[in-house]
């Protein structure tokens, strides 16, 4: 095969390349990281206004890859090498508007990069831009943002999950290599199950949180969503470690996951199955079966699994809203319109007093249900239920995690639902109703608990042909385990690395 002939051919089937074999290619120079930039761009432009998942493109994408593909030398012992990733929009980038998915932050151009932006760099990696988002990454179907709806790639009807659902439409829609999210409750894992993406919340701490606009502190993790697992290994490898600007980073060694990335050998592994009463819910039968077909795989493999009841979980849910409610009232009080941010212009008029100036910003620049939030919060704060709804919480959590230490001291591994169901339409679950909260059941604890979670594609629904992924959840700081055994899923079922035939 000519040269010509080769590079065509490999640019025809840039979608089905793994990221380490994308910067393979970039080192033999086979491929340019500008021409691979470009491929990203064109689809971009061709997919993204029927998807809206992608809101920002990096000004100085061509000419950063121009330099790289000039400086190869400097650069082709990077792990990411060249690889063109796209941001949720909650991740500070120094030049690049950020906008949480709010109005209030419509405009904002940020001063500094966040650590993970800093580390990516590092690794080589490309900015492409910012997708879009839950407003405030408050939500779970991607309907709450300022920029209006993100729409499923699988399904346009459908949503792609939230807060993280423009982050996973592009990946899914291959408008990038791969792409960062943020997962407080499941923001990660939901919408990678409803996309059919690898996505991985790591344990708490392993990733920086500095420059990561905040929802709710204590429980904010930073996480990659990938079209396989060893892309998350590379990518998570490649972010993860102590940062002195954020205290609660921990200071535990980052090992080379996707060196160690192998089919588990799961002969006599004890593996704990959440079977689907435990959260107080019902899951759909589809979800189950996807469950118990995962269940008899790891099985037929040597794995000796056994249901597992964590009694306490039912309280996962109202723990979670009372906690992350709270320290979401706390942190978007900075959002005043003194310093940054939207600013109401009180058509002309000064407003009487400060406070009014403050109210009316606000009630401009915050969408209905970062308002709902912010109210929740605060009353949880206020004095008199202080103690009677956060600090009650806040014991209720520790409960909680001391029951999960509990149970990965006899089991290395359980087995969850990611989501009550597959992705809904557009028209179910409006926000701020209890159902709508409800479809975080089986994700939150993971959060609460500071446990590592992923969500791994397992099968797809008879009835719509939508992707339905399984979650896996390991002790604290026991990424491998995941990894490991979500290969083991992805080799056997076949699920991981399909795309909507009209993308491809």
């Amino acid at each position: 095969m000519s040269t010509k002939c080769l590079l065509w051919w490999i640019k025809m089937d840039l979608l089905n390349y793994k990221l380490h074999e994308l910067t393979s290619l970039i080192r033999k120079k086979a491929l340019s990281v500008k021409e691979l930039c470009q491929f990203y761009m064109d689809r971009i432009e061709k997919y993204n206004s029927e998807l809206n998942a992608v809101l920002t493109i990096n000004p100085d994408i061509l000419q950063t890859a121009e330099n790289i593909d000039k400086n190869l030398n400097q650069y082709k012992d990077l792990p990411l090498l060249g690889i063109p990733i796209l941001l949720k929009d909650v991740f500070c980038t120094k030049g690049i508007r950020t906008t949480a998915g709010s109005k209030i932050l419509e405009n904002f151009i940020s001063p500094y990069s966040a650590e993970v932006v800093r580390r990516l760099e590092k690794a080589g990696a490309v900015i492409l831009g910012k997708c879009n988002q839950d407003e405030f990454a408050m939500g779970n179907s991607n309907k709450n943002s300022a920029f209006g709806p993100v729409y499923n790639p699988w399904n346009k009807k459908y949503v792609p999950g939230g807060s993280s659902g423009g982050s996973a439409a592009a990946v899914a829609a291959g408008l990038c290599a791969a792409s960062m999210g943020t997962d407080t409750g499941g923001s990660v894992r939901q919408p990678a199950s409803f996309c059919n993406l690898v996505g991985v919340k790591p344990t708490y701490g392993r990733v920086s949180r500095y420059g990561m606009i905040a929802y709710a502190s204590s429980l904010d993790q930073a996480g990659p969503m990938t079209m396989c697992v060893e892309d998350s290994a590379l990518i998570l490898e490649s972010i993860s470690g102590k940062d002195e600007k954020d205290s609660t980073s921990s200071i535990k060694e980052v090992p080379k996951w996707l060196h160690n990335c192998q089919s588990q050998n799961i002969k006599n592994m004890k593996i704990g199955f959440l079977n689907k009463e435990e959260a107080n819910t019902s899951c759909s039968p589809e979800v189950v079966q996807s469950l118990e077909q995962v269940k008899t795989l790891l099985q037929s493999k040597g794995a000796l699994v056994e249901d597992v009841s964590v009694p306490i979980m039912n309280m996962s849910v109202p723990v979670y809203y009372l906690i992350s409610t709270s320290e979401a009232s706390s942190n978007l009080a900075r959002y005043d319109g003194v310093r940054y941010g939207y600013r109401s212009d009180f058509q002309n008029k000064k407003p009487d007093h400060l406070e009014e100036f403050y109210s009316q910003t606000r009630k401009e620049g915050f969408g209905s249900e970062v308002k709902r939030r912010i109210i929740m919060g605060t009353y949880c704060l206020s004095s008199g239920y202080y103690d009677e709804y956060y600090n009650k919480a806040s014991q209720i959590r520790r409960i909680i995690r001391d029951h999960f230490v509990k149970i990965f001291s006899k089991y290395s591994l359980l087995i969850a639902p990611v989501s009550l169901s597959t992705a809904f339409s557009l028209e179910e679950n409006p926000a701020g109703t209890l159902e709508s909260y409800l479809i975080d059941s089986f994700t939150v604890s993971a959060n609460l608990a500071g446990l590592p979670a992923l969500s791994v594609p397992a099968c797809f629904s008879s009835a719509n042909q939508l992707p339905i992924g399984v979650q896996l959840i390991a002790s604290h700081f026991d990424e491998q385990t995941l990894f490991n055994t979500a290969l083991l899923i992805q080799e056997e079922l076949k699920a991981v690395g399909k795309r909507p035939s009209y993308l491809v």
